[in-house]
């Protein structure tokens, strides 16, 4: 399964950053998977967020147009009644397949004054087409108990806003990630100026396709190398 994680910044007029998520879907047709980073259409505009979220809503169903066969993943600051989430989205063949909305919000980037927490049982394996998935949303790598809820997936999807400062932390845990649960970890992170790029694909051996100078990190998925590892060193 070809694969690509983009390293986007996101740009003050939303429009732009949807075109170009648009113009990289469009030159990526050839890969089956693509994630991209954590809000990358609106970034946190926490002071314009009811015009992030009627921008991200009218995006959402611009998106669903364009995906067909392939499998998008991005999260957007949505509206849920009177309160504001961000939701990752799963789409495929032109639908929504997957919703989770973060649970874990950063409190150093004010997250928590401005959205509403998703709810932890949310956090679980889905599957399509045969193939186990599950999510996470930045500050959630960081959480051992939710590393215990997607046991089991053949492939993490993390998309991210992941601060400069810590970008070590990110390399590492991803990483420990994917050896760890034996799957395969597409991580996206945002290449704003103050954030830790490190978009990677990263194998269940714990091999690492990345690079900090690409928009673009293109990888391939092998499932027999998932088999490999859980045939050979047994968890149980």
């Amino acid at each position: 399964m070809e694969a690509v994680v983009l390293q986007l910044p996101s740009k003050k007029r939303y429009q732009e950053n949807l075109d170009k998520l648009i113009e990289l879907i469009g030159l990526h047709h050839d890969k089956q998977i693509i994630v991209a980073p954590e809000v990358c259409l609106t970034a946190y505009d926490y002071e314009h967020l009811e015009t992030a979220a009627m921008f991200s809503a009218k995006a959402l169903k611009t998106l669903k147009k364009e995906i067909n066969e392939q499998i998008l993943v991005l999260t957007l600051i949505l509206k849920e009644g009177d309160e504001y989430v961000n939701q990752a989205v799963v789409i495929h063949q032109h639908k929504v397949v997957h919703r989770q909305n973060k649970v874990k919000l950063f409190k150093l980037g004010d997250e928590d004054l401005y959205l509403q927490a998703g709810r932890e049982k949310k956090i679980k394996p889905f599957e399509i087409d045969g193939v186990k998935y599950a999510l996470l949303i930045c500050f959630e790598l960081r959480f051992k108990d939710l590393w215990k809820r997607i046991e089991g997936a053949d492939i993490v999807l993390v998309t991210a806003r992941w601060g400069k400062q810590r970008k070590l932390h990110l390399e590492i845990l991803s990483r420990a990630l994917a050896v760890m649960n034996q799957c395969y970890v597409l991580l996206s992170n945002s290449a704003d100026s103050d954030m830790a790029k490190s978009s990677a694909i990263i194998a269940p051996n714990g091999n690492v396709v990345m690079d900090d100078s690409k928009e673009a990190v293109e990888g391939t998925v092998d499932f027999r190398e998932i088999k490999k590892m859980r045939r050979y060193i047994v968890m149980d």
